[in-house]
Formats: C-alpha cells, structure tokens, sequence
C-alpha cells in the first residue's frame, strides 16, 4: 500500500477547502439565484505538487540531466492554470489545436511544449514545426506525411520522436488503458514485423530523435507503467545500437499516476514513481537520455472542488434524494461509469459550514432530466437539505474543463483561492460562468431563421 510522505500537507489541505468553501458562500460566488455551483482550486496545493513532482525527479536524475515535465492539458484546459504550472516549471502537452492556442495564450514556450494526438493534420504538422515545438507522430502513414515536411539533410526546428505502444497490458479501467494488445494509439510493438519496422524507420530518418510510449493513468498500477518505461527504454537502445549512434536522445514517458479518490490522502506519490522507476530501469537516469514526463490528472485533481447547493430534498421508494445543481454536465465520467470513477462527496450546510448530524444513506442527484444523473448512490452522508451545499471533492482535473453540453446548462465559474495566515480566503478568477447569451451564441443563435427558406 502507498502512504503519502506528508500527512500533515493532506489535512492541511482539507482544513483550506472548509474555510474556501464557507468564503465561496459568504462572497457570493455561489448563490440562491443565478450561481448555484462553482468550482473551486487550490493554488497552494498545486503548487506543492508541482514542487514534489520536480523534487521527485531530481533526486533521481543524473547531475545536468535534461527533464521536461510537461502537463497533459487535457486534464485542466484553463489558461490561468497552464500559466500557474508554467511557473513552476511545468509545460503543456497537447494534443489537439485548441490545447495547442491555450499552452500559447499561456504563454508557455514552444521549447517546453509537446504535440501527442492520433489523429494530426498536415496543417498541425505543419504549425508544429514552424513553431519549434516536439511532436510525436502515431504510426507509419503520419511518418511519411513528415518526410514531406522535413528537408533532406537538414535536422527540423521541432524535436520529433514516434510512438509506440508497448501492449504491456490493461489496468482496471479499459477506456483508459493505452498499452493493451489493441490500443488505438502508436504501433503495436508485439505485431508481427512491428519492431523491425521501428528500427528501419528511425534507421531510415535520422532526424527522428526521439521515442516516445504512454501507458495510461487511472486504474494503471505503478507497476504496469514502469514497465512500459523499461519496454521504451530497451527499444531506445536496440535503435541507437542498430543505427550505430545515439540517435535517439529523449525518451517521452506519457501517462500520469493514478490518483486517490477515497480520501485525502496523495497517494501513489510522485516520488514513489520516480524511485520506482529508477530500481526497474537504471539506465533512465544516467545522464545518457532526456526525460519527458506528461502527468495531469495528478497535478491537479486533489486540488479541486466542486460546490454545489442542494435545490431540492426529497425521497423516492424510501431513498431519500437530494436534488443539487452539479451533475453529468460537470461530473461526466462519475455519472455514466460510477465504478470507474467514484467521488466522495462531503456535505455543507446552507452557511458553507461543514455539516453535522447522523450519517443517512441518500442519492445525490444532479440537474440533468434523465434518471441516471447521480454523482452519489445510496452514500453515507449527515441528510442533505434544501439550502445546503454538496461538495464534489478531487475534481481538480477533468471535471472543470471538460463539461457535458447536457440541456445546454451554464458551465460554472472557476475560481482559484489561497488562504491567508489569518485564514482570510481570497479568491481569483480563472474563468467566470457562461452565460445564457453566450449559450445562445454557441447553439446557432446567430442564425436563427437560417433554415426558414432552406427548402
């Protein structure tokens, strides 16, 4: 079992989302009216994070040893975010071209910026090279689209590397298992011909620097993915000794850890990862290779809260439900896989205060008109009522950048908080709540009669 190096940093944590959550209430970020559900970062903690993230690798790493830790976007695709993680030495990895305009609004730098998708455009391609920024190519077909693109004889402006998929194995969520024999992402290093065709290709273009693998996140042991680096690591030498140089420089180790969502407790460690790492593939940190990381979820996740006020208490076959205003247009994954992707969810009363009373088993429902919008099934918690506030906790990453356009309901206001040593909370914003013009505006509202006359 994993245990977290500082207990004390995880209880601390806690204590700032109670006084976020009573301040969220008392400023009026969320209200009776037209607010009832926020979303609430701590920068504090993903600041701590990011530290522990870049300790963890340097106590491994050879003295002068080159590792780029970069953030998978898609986990927080929020512009002030990318620009706090920047800060702390984080870049982006992206993998689409609104990810791509967001790591550059954010201004993080081409240098520490990395393109992954399965699916690039010649156009992305394109972009990505003239910017200078690392990309992956996914298969063979994307490696004959950059011949076209790289002059012969000439190195590109972009670092370039290829992806493989080492089909080391599934963990305990299919869908975010990226190693499994049939995995739609990189070649398939076990299909027959595979790897010899690696090794021709990087034989063949000497500009292709780079190796890249992602193992996946959620439900992936430790284990699993270190042994995906260690399949990365052994293809990386049988290349460069075929080629008879060190032609592959950096290896992109992609996934991110696996984070604890039943209690708060940060557990596996980042460091826990490192040191895993370095025991089952020495060769990683010996000066020889550069290091690319792409964690997201991990970076961010327990530092997220989702508020939500309770509209509506009532019971149904004995059960009672509480009616709330955060559902499947925030918590997607939890109300459609709810074993995959369980929440906790803690209960506060109509102040912001953390409520008492008796546990009772209840539902905990969101807004969205289809009967499966749970976020909490038959859950131990004091009984919530009209008024009080049901807190989604560890939705830091996925829950308040990705929403679900579900009865076209208003993307809720983020808002990142740091508390002060007199406990005074201030909070800043990071993206305000869409408003109803703005739905408006995106379902077409500017061509209202277009189809009138379509006929």
């Amino acid at each position: 079992m994993h245990h977290s190096t500082d207990t004390h940093s995880d209880s601390a944590a806690a204590a700032r989302r109670d006084l976020a959550v009573r301040a969220a209430v008392d400023q009026g970020l969320v209200t009776d009216d037209d607010r009832p559900v926020v979303a609430l970062l701590d920068v504090r903690a993903v600041r701590e994070t990011a530290a522990a993230l870049r300790d963890a690798f340097t106590e491994v790493a050879a003295p002068g040893q080159n590792v780029l830790h970069t953030f998978a976007v898609k986990a927080a695709s929020l512009v002030p975010v990318l620009r706090l993680l920047d800060e702390e030495g984080i870049g982006c990895e992206v993998a689409s071209p609104g990810e791509l305009a967001l790591a550059r609004a954010a201004g993080v730098p081409a240098d520490r910026t990395v393109l992954d998708s399965p699916a690039k455009t010649l156009a992305e391609l394109r972009e990505a090279l003239g910017l200078g920024i690392a990309l992956n190519a996914d298969n063979p077909q994307e490696l004959a689209r950059l011949d076209a693109l790289v002059t012969p004889g000439e190195p590109p402006a972009s670092p370039v590397g290829l992806r493989v998929n080492p089909q080391v194995g599934e963990g305990s969520i299919g869908a975010m298992s990226t190693a499994t024999a049939t995995s739609k992402f990189g070649v398939a290093l076990r299909d027959p011909g595979a790897r010899e065709g690696v090794v021709e290709a990087y034989r063949r273009r000497p500009w292709l620097t780079r190796l890249h693998s992602h193992i996946g996140s959620q439900g992936i042991p430790l284990e699993l993915m270190a042994e995906g680096a260690r399949a990365t690591y052994d293809l990386a030498e049988e290349i460069n000794a075929a080629v008879g140089r060190r032609q592959i420089d950096t290896l992109d180790l992609g996934g991110g850890l696996p984070v604890n969502f039943s209690s708060d407790e940060f557990t596996p460690t980042h460091r826990e990862y490192a040191q895993l790492l370095a025991r089952t593939v020495p060769g990683l940190f010996d000066g020889r290779y550069g290091i690319v990381t792409e964690f997201g979820r991990s970076l961010t996740a327990k530092a997220g809260t989702v508020l939500a006020r309770v509209e509506y208490a009532k019971s149904a076959g004995g059960r009672p439900i509480a009616v709330t205003h955060a559902g499947a247009q925030i918590a997607v994954r939890t109300v459609f896989t709810p074993d995959a992707w369980p929440l906790r969810v803690a209960a506060y009363d109509a102040k912001g205060l953390p409520k008492k009373g008796g546990a009772v088993a209840q539902d905990v429902a969101g807004p969205c008109c289809f009967a499966g919008d749970l976020v909490a099934r038959d859950r131990l918690l004091p009984r919530l009522e009209e008024g009080d506030h049901a807190a989604l906790l560890d939705t830091g990453a996925y829950y308040f950048s990705n929403p679900f356009g579900y009865n076209s309901l208003p993307r809720p206001g983020v808002y990142g908080f740091t508390v002060g040593e007199d406990e005074t909370v201030r909070f800043a914003a990071v993206r305000e709540p869409q408003s109803l013009e703005s739905i408006v505006a995106e379902s077409g509202g500017a061509h209202r009669d277009a189809l009138r006359s379509a006929d």
